[in-house]
């Protein structure tokens, strides 16, 4: 797993945000980053995760650590002095939906160099967050894990991340940088925007000309699998939803281990619904691991 490792502060508004007044809200802070959130929701469902990224020489990054060790992930985590640890102000409306805001911080940092060569082994699999090739400056070293995986005959999935950092980016070129991945793992929004279709099955018909296999999240209208030999597409569960952050990270986690573990088409989806489902339902991004 290559990518951010991040602190979220969760802004829970209890009515729409009053612009250039007070809002009443309930605010805490939780260990968060996409790729940090991926790896303690696989670690819990029992796939063996080494997390690679960057934090600051701070308390912020000595707490991520910790919460990360505690939830079973190993971690090769560069400490980046006179660097502060990323931050994501996550502000969560009433009926759950999440806006970030985000100040990357030291996921910034992650260099090339900080790609312990010891993980870059056939049979292994590279998980790559978006994040990290949408980040100019830390994109070097997602450029450098994919390369390395190739090399190394490992499979590799990615998470295109986000939909407005890819419009910035542009789809073609950041198709071209994640062309050959066995597995890309984009929400509807990031599907519309990599290939300017709507419907679900046209994006991923699209996408599977570069990829193995497409995993599109469709939020409360569930998932849809395509694959070479068909096509899977099952709702949600049904949840009470209490905070959507770090929902499509739980999810890519439990179709991964099912994935990793030779399963194919519904199954694997049937564990990511469930992970997603489990996620929303509680405030922050991670699973609940006896805090």
């Amino acid at each position: 797993m290559v990518g951010d490792v991040l602190a979220d502060v969760s802004v829970r508004l209890e009515r729409p945000l009053a612009e250039d007044s007070d809002t009443p809200a309930a605010i805490t802070l939780h260990p968060g980053g996409s790729a940090a959130n991926l790896a303690s929701w696989l670690a819990t469902l029992g796939v063996e995760t080494t997390l690679v990224g960057a934090v600051g020489d701070d308390r912020l990054g000595r707490i991520q650590e910790e919460e990360l060790v505690r939830a079973g992930v190993r971690t090769r985590l560069a400490v980046l002095p006179r660097t502060d640890t990323g931050v994501v102000v996550a502000l969560v409306g009433r009926e759950g939906r999440r806006s970030l805001v985000t100040s990357r911080g030291a996921a910034s940092g992650l260099d090339p160099a900080h790609l312990p060569a010891d993980l870059f082994r056939a049979g292994r699999h590279l998980h790559l967050s978006g994040y990290v090739l949408l980040d100019a400056s830390a994109r070097p070293a997602g450029l450098a894990a994919l390369a390395l995986a190739r090399q190394s005959r490992m499979t590799i999935s990615v998470d295109p991340s986000s939909r407005e950092p890819l419009r910035r980016e542009g789809a073609r070129v950041f198709r071209g940088w994640v062309r050959g991945a066995e597995v890309l793992l984009p929400n509807w929004d990031e599907g519309r925007e990599l290939t300017g279709a709507a419907e679900p099955a046209a994006i991923a018909s699209d996408l599977l000309r570069d990829h193995e296999e497409v995993v599109l999240t469709l939020g409360a209208a569930g998932a849809l699998w395509v694959g070479p030999h068909g096509s899977v597409r099952e709702p949600a569960l049904p949840a009470a939803v209490v905070d959507t952050t770090g929902a499509g990270d739980a999810f890519a986690a439990g179709w991964l281990a099912g994935w990793l573990a030779g399963q194919a088409g519904a199954a694997p989806l049937h564990r990511a619904l469930a992970a997603a489902a489990l996620c929303v339902a509680r405030p922050g991004p991670r699973p609940d691991y006896g805090r």
